[in-house]
């Protein structure tokens, strides 16, 4: 393991400071969300369809109500307020009423003195199904006679950019079709949490969640509460990746709870986990470049398709996404990206690390490999012809700004790259924060106590990635102060909302308003003592919202604040099987070493097993994965040695420079494999997981059983 970083910042930043969270993780004192309990507290759990695709004739539930120990049996009728709810459109049922329309879908809810009580109790719901056709195949949505998945329709949204001209001519012309699967985020900790009924009517959720702020948005409502009286708190979480962003069982819980007045434990089992979050969204992807004789890229085409399943989530966000990234990080004068989202009755896709920008980068990267070869360089001077810099403009039009360090990532893997027999080499680009003219906050409270300490308020979630202590260390870098000095809390109960913990964005939007609240703070204490301000709160606030859609606002207009940039090399042995990975990453600043090296570590296993081994097998609708061994994840003895190499081309919308990583470590991973697999045996290779490969045998030796 190597790291190369500009001298470290005294006291927080720049040091590996011991995570917040880690001793009472490590000696097992930590309480994850399924370790939640209440005295007296009865068991949840969700009665769901067998079928892709069904109209509900009659649901019977007298038996399941005259079960041992059952307080309760709720149907889409018992739903308090809305019926729907959702992150960009309330278009999920809290119950399906009348048609389901993806296997797993939630029916009938039941809360019971024992869990495997409320099961059998479920069971015994008699539920009169007439099966419908469905459509599970993304293409075939698009067709006139497709069954409907809403009445509307089933194209969930369309993307067009546009820039320069894209009849544009060009010299020499490259073609290719990718397709990418389902992956899971397979989080370790499945989905929990405990409802609590409290005094005045409303309800207290404690909950492993991405966000909950923007929970408690889609919660009040469906519960006919003011958002006043429903509270969550954040249980500990383990893992995420883009699972959590969406509700799973929070309304559940809280409605039985209210229903029965004692406190509701929902706790998922790992196949039931498999239905009730969201997974990252296959694709389908043709592209078409045009360039000069020396490779510099003139003209893109690409036509971005993506399965969003029978829900929107974040689908419309996710194809925005991709459609941005489909040109990589790289100068394209011109370009015409189309890119859609359809309904389909296969489970419903949304965020997982990459947000879209993996499906397009292995597909755009694979199209530079192919351009290299017709031009007659290698892998790493077609990128670095093409590579953006900063005043130069991006795919959305964008004219980028300082903090654009791609250049020096390559440079700092060509002599690996180019000293191996057999390696693979790819760029990437991912945004960090959501950008596309929402406009984005970071808030931040600083409330000295009387013992001399210092309490951090803020609203992003720590769901393993370390943002808790990365932000305790800018509280402690401005304060003057040691980590053990200051206590990081988060809660809704203080006006601090700022969104999901998503887009790679809490530790720039975080630690800007943890700045600005410890300047507040500073200005005050004038050199006295922090116990003479015991109470007093000091807010921060840090605003973007000067972002546009792509071909909105003014020429060359920001899409985003900010992007993390990468070159990765994948090495492979003498016998395809990976030998090391080489991933240089733009990160701005870093703020915490060690946290930093195990996400770009944790960040390349992930990717490993999209381009390898990873899949979410989804047939007819019917998905026939429900094992963590059944995904084919990578085992530790599979995982190849990580060198990580940092370069801090400082950002100045971040704090001290800094930009986030959070995705940006797994976006061109699978690109680089499938670049050293070609260079290996020749064969190209375009659709992930890449179970054929050597490489992939070596990595899971189970599949090479399957041959």
């Amino acid at each position: 393991m190597s790291m190369r970083t500009e001298e470290r910042v005294r006291r927080g930043v720049g040091e590996s400071a011991r995570r917040v969270d880690g001793v009472p993780k490590v000696t097992g004192a930590f309480a994850y969300g399924s370790d939640l309990w209440a005295e007296g507290m009865l068991w949840g759990h969700t009665l769901r369809s067998p079928h892709p695709s069904a109209r509900i004739r009659s649901i019977r539930i007298a038996a399941a109500v005259a079960s041992p120990g059952v307080q309760a049996v709720l149907l889409a009728e018992d739903v308090p307020g809305k019926k729907t709810y959702g992150l960009e459109f309330a278009d999920q049922p809290v119950l399906a009423s009348d048609v389901v329309r993806y296997q797993g879908e939630p029916v009938a809810i039941v809360a019971a003195e024992h869990p495997e009580l409320a099961r059998r109790a479920a069971e015994r719901i008699q539920v009169d199904y007439e099966v419908l056709p469905a459509v599970t195949d993304m293409e075939r949505a698009l067709e006139p006679d497709a069954p409907k998945v809403h009445a509307f329709g089933n194209v969930l949204r369309h993307v067009r950019i546009v820039h320069g001209d894209p009849e544009a001519r060009a010299d020499l012309w490259v073609e290719g079709y990718y397709e990418t699967g389902v992956q899971d985020q397979a989080p370790l900790g499945p989905e929990s949490g405990l409802a609590v009924p409290a005094e005045d009517g409303g309800v207290d959720l404690y909950v492993a969640t991405q966000w909950l702020h923007v929970d408690r948005q889609q919660l009040a409502p469906c519960l006919a509460l003011p958002p006043e009286k429903v509270r969550l708190y954040l249980a500990g979480i383990g893992g995420a990746f883009g699972a959590r962003e969406d509700v799973s069982m929070q309304i559940h819980a809280c409605m039985l709870a209210l229903y029965t007045g004692k406190p509701v434990k929902m706790a998922y089992g790992r196949e039931e986990s498999f239905y009730g979050h969201v997974h990252r969204h296959p694709s389908r992807i043709w592209m078409r470049h045009g360039a000069t004789r020396d490779g510099t890229l003139v003209n893109v085409y690409a036509r971005l398709l993506i399965d969003g399943g029978a829900y929107a989530s974040s689908s419309s966000a996710v194809i925005g996404n991709a459609s941005t990234f489909a040109c990589g990080p790289y100068e394209v004068p011109n370009a015409l990206i189309e890119g859609t989202c359809v309904y389909t009755n296969n489970p419903p896709c949304g965020a997982m690390r990459g947000f879209g920008a993996n499906q397009a980068n292995f597909a755009m990267e694979g199209m530079m490999d192919i351009l290299a070869e017709q031009v007659g360089i290698d892998g790493w001077e077609i990128r670095w012809r093409n590579a953006l810099e900063s005043g130069e403009r991006f795919g959305t039009g964008q004219i980028l700004g300082p903090g654009v360090g791609l250049k020096k990532t390559l440079i700092a893997v060509r002599d690996a790259y180019r000293s191996a027999r057999w390696a693979g080499i790819a760029c990437g680009v991912k945004n960090s924060g959501v950008g596309n003219g929402l406009a984005e906050y970071g808030k931040a409270i600083l409330r000295p106590e009387a013992d001399g300490t210092v309490t951090l308020f803020h609203s992003w979630t720590e769901m393993g990635q370390g943002c808790h202590t990365a932000l305790q260390q800018i509280a402690c870098e401005e304060l003057g102060l040691s980590t053990d000095r200051v206590r990081v809390v988060v809660d809704t109960v203080r006006d601090i909302e700022t969104g999901q913990c998503t887009a790679s964005r809490s530790t720039v939007l975080g630690g800007r308003a943890i700045i600005e609240a410890a300047q507040k703070l500073m200005a005050e204490l004038n050199g006295g003592r922090l116990e003479d301000m015991a109470g007093r709160e000091f807010y921060g606030e840090f605003v973007v919202d000067w972002t546009h859609k792509p071909g909105h606002g003014p020429d060359g207009a920001a899409t985003h604040y900010a992007y993390g940039w990468a070159t990765q090399v994948v090495v492979l042995d003498e016998g395809g099987r990976i030998e090391n990975v080489i991933a240089a990453h733009d990160v701005g600043k870093v703020i915490n070493p060690t946290l930093l090296e195990g996400q770009i570590e944790g960040a390349v296993h992930m990717g490993l097993g999209h381009a390898l081994s990873e899949e979410l097998v989804v047939e007819r609708g019917v998905p026939v994965t429900d094992t963590l061994k059944s995904l084919n994840i990578i085992p530790p003895a599979g995982m190849p040695p990580v060198e990580c190499i940092f370069i801090e081309e400082h950002q100045p919308e971040g704090p001290y420079g800094a930009k986030g990583v959070g995705e940006i470590g797994l976006v061109p991973t699978a690109s680089a494999v499938a670049g050293a697999l070609y260079a290996f045996d020749g064969v190209r290779r375009t659709r992930l997981p890449m179970k054929d490969s050597p490489a992939a045998r070596a990595a899971v030796p189970k599949l090479a059983a399957r041959r």
